[in-house]
């Protein structure tokens, strides 16, 4: 018992450690750019009078236009400076930090609430009589679009910031291979992630509709601040909103993907450049609150993980965490014992949007 015992302190230091170090990363990162000293490599200048010519070039007022024989979207435009405003102000000036501090700020936050108030843990007797909470299909759909999400959101991450991070450490020409690797794989899985998002859309929106009692939920934080266990169905309110946000976020980088990957759409470069800077913002929002999502089905709720990976969890877990849940399950007669769950485990297949099943083969 005192080696279990021990064996659990050690297991939630590495995950404090582990937290600390991204929260120390996420805050330190918007940090840098203002470290570099910026210097105006036009000062002192004086006037180019070639001015006047490069004002017409760029259109800026459109008070000049040109015109050409080739035919095609914006052919009459030889430079969009809608694109160097992105490259030159937001995304230095407000994309990278202000995506590093709502990182660094849910990772805070899931640290402090973790080490002041811990995993959540079930209530009542111990009942070790085995429920199946999700489908071989359900864990094969969730795996996949985890797999890709994150594959996603590293590359992503490393386009954004790895100038800031990855250059001290691998130097420029290991940066530039990084970064050419990472850009490929994006352009690579970005289009797969559109399959996932309509494979979890399928699977779990049956069960992710609101009802009564989601709005209590919300209010009293889930029980996560106080007053015990909330009543919830198969997912409550705060998964709901994760699965919406997921969903609706996807569909808008999917598409916002699809038109930077293929220009092939009619889109001109004005609305490639409005894609672009769409997919940085949601796509920063997704991960940031993702962090949220990996916690509780981790740590934060001891027996979500192996639900996801052997698709049962204690009926004690369920009564306290689904309680809803858990009595339409056991009134229907799909309560098993371990052994029988041991036996049945991995044997179903369940079609999308079928919700838990109560006999397990079938």
């Amino acid at each position: 018992m005192s080696s279990s015992k021990s064996s659990r302190i050690r297991h939630h230091r590495m995950v404090v450690y582990w937290l600390l170090s991204l929260l120390v990363l996420t805050l330190v990162l918007p940090l840098i750019p203002y470290a570099i000293a910026e210097i105006d490599p036009f000062a002192g200048q004086v006037a180019n009078p070639g001015a006047e010519l490069w004002r017409d070039v760029r259109q800026r007022d459109r008070s000049v236009t040109g015109s050409t024989q080739v035919k095609g979207v914006e052919t009459d435009v030889l430079i969009n400076t809608f694109g160097g405003k992105w490259a030159m102000m937001f995304r230095p000036k407000v994309l990278i930090p202000a995506g590093a501090a709502l990182m660094g700020i849910v990772l805070g936050a899931i640290l402090l609430y973790y080490l002041l108030h811990g995993p959540l843990r079930t209530h009542g007797e111990p009942d070790d009589r085995k429920i199946q909470r999700f489908t071989v299909y359900e864990r094969t759909t969730h795996w996949f679009t985890v797999g890709i999400f994150w594959v996603l959101a590293l590359t992503g991450l490393i386009l954004l910031y790895g100038r800031y991070v990855l250059i001290p450490l691998l130097g420029p020409e290991g940066f530039a291979v990084t970064a050419s690797a990472s850009k490929e794989a994006h352009n690579l899985f970005g289009p797969i992630f559109l399959v996932a998002v309509l494979m979890m859309f399928l699977a779990f929106v049956k069960d992710n509709i609101y009802e009564r009692g989601d709005i209590k939920w919300l209010l009293k934080g889930g029980g996560m601040l106080g007053g015990g266990h909330l009543s919830a169905g198969r997912f409550n309110a705060g998964e709901k909103i994760w699965f919406w946000i997921a969903m609706l976020g996807g569909i808008v980088l999917v598409v916002t993907g699809l038109i930077l990957d293929f220009a092939v759409f009619g889109q001109g470069r004005t609305v490639m450049a409005v894609s672009l800077l769409l997919h940085g913002i949601v796509a920063l929002i997704v991960i940031s609150v993702s962090f949220g999502h990996t916690y509780l089905g981790s740590v934060g709720v001891p027996g979500a993980f192996g639900s996801m990976v052997d698709g049962y969890v204690n009926v004690d877990w369920a009564r306290s965490h689904h309680d809803r849940w858990a009595e339409e399950v056991e009134a229907a007669g799909g309560v098993l014992s371990p052994e029988e769950a041991d036996r049945r485990r991995g044997q179903s297949v369940m079609g999308p949007g079928s919700g838990s099943p109560v006999s397990g083969d079938s």
